[in-house]
């Protein structure tokens, strides 16, 4: 019985033995490298590194980058950035570089500028070495900002934005197209504000100096530090062209009332002939009352036929009066009649 227990622990201790050199074995390198650089990490640290997941390499590679440069960050600092899905290299890096520029940043600021989706080293990369923007942005298919002055005239402008990154504002600041977007309004407004087109070709700089003093990298992660406008092209002759169209559109409204001025017109003319044929209707219904009249008359004995003869010979006497005018009247015929 003590023999089968002795064999027992034995094979028990070679395990336990073997499973102490694989992990020698496995992190010994590891070990050794943090050591002799002076950030130190303990076999069962990264052991339990294993078992929570997390990759020793970058951990411990992370934190002898930063103890060299003489930053304090803990292992379980930077495992703790490592689970909750951010990148460590990458923050290590950004804190080393600031440090080296004199820029205050924290582990904490940056770790929640990286967790927030933001590049923190390409940010404190900016801090240092500001970049330029154009204005507007080329990859938006726009090469110019396009504006009109007061005197009618376009004008296309393009612009320069030198920035660096500000650190502080970075979490929930704007970004860059937000900076876009202000700088063109300022230059829209700027020289829609302007009395001639002129003016602006003359002292492009008058451009710079108005949106500059806009504070438009408020809110922003940004910080513009100028404003250069590279180029100023003079565009469409705007307000005639809004000149020629109100003309046209001027010239269609009065078409249009002129027509319904003709219309009126002929509808008024239909209306008196109307009336004109009403009217003749009466006169022809008061002719036919004649025939009658004279018959009472007749009977009556108010009229008699010698009165009705000289009223027929006053009739043909005015008859042949009125045919000897009009004949009278044609410039083309001979009074005298026609010669045999």
């Amino acid at each position: 019985m003590p023999e089968a227990l002795l064999t027992v622990l034995g094979i028990g201790l070679i395990i336990v033995f073997l499973i102490f050199g694989v992990i020698v074995l496995t992190f010994f390198k590891l070990y050794i490298q943090a050591w002799l650089s002076g950030a130190h990490v303990s076999m069962l640290s990264l052991v339990a590194m294993r078992l929570r997941k997390v990759n020793p390499n970058i951990i411990v590679e992370s934190r002898i980058n930063a103890v060299k440069a003489g930053l304090r960050i803990s292992t379980d600092e930077l495992e703790a950035h490592y689970l909750a899905g951010g990148n460590v290299v990458r923050v290590v890096q950004a804190l080393i570089a600031a440090n080296k520029a004199n820029i205050e940043l924290s582990f904490q600021r940056a770790t929640a500028i990286d967790l927030a989706g933001r590049d923190i080293l390409d940010a404190v990369q900016t801090s240092v070495n500001p970049k330029v923007i154009d204005c507007p942005d080329p990859r938006q298919g726009q090469s110019t900002v396009a504006a009109v002055a007061m005197d009618g005239i376009q004008l296309k402008a393009k612009a320069r934005v030198t920035v660096r990154t500000n650190i502080k504002s970075l979490v929930g600041g704007a970004t860059e197209e937000t900076i876009i977007a202000r700088v063109g309004e300022g230059i829209v407004t700027t020289i829609g504000s302007s009395p001639t087109h002129k003016q602006v070709l003359e002292n492009p700089d008058r451009i710079s100096k108005v949106v500059l003093q806009r504070g438009l990298d408020a809110g922003t992660a940004f910080e513009i530090l100028s404003i250069d406008i590279a180029d100023v092209d003079v565009g469409e002759n705007i307000g005639a062209q809004l000149q020629i169209k109100q003309a046209e559109a001027d010239k269609q409204i009065a078409q249009a009332r002129a027509e319904e001025r003709r219309a009126m017109a002929l509808a008024r003319e239909q209306e008196m002939r109307a009336q004109v044929v009403e009217m003749r209707a009466r006169v022809v219904e008061a002719e036919a009352e004649v025939p009658k009249a004279m018959a009472d008359a007749f009977r009556s004995g108010n009229m008699g036929i010698m009165d009705y003869y000289r009223m027929k010979n006053v009739v043909a006497d005015t008859s042949m009066r009125e045919s000897i005018s009009r004949t009278e009247g044609r410039p083309d015929e001979d009074p005298s009649g026609p010669r045999v």
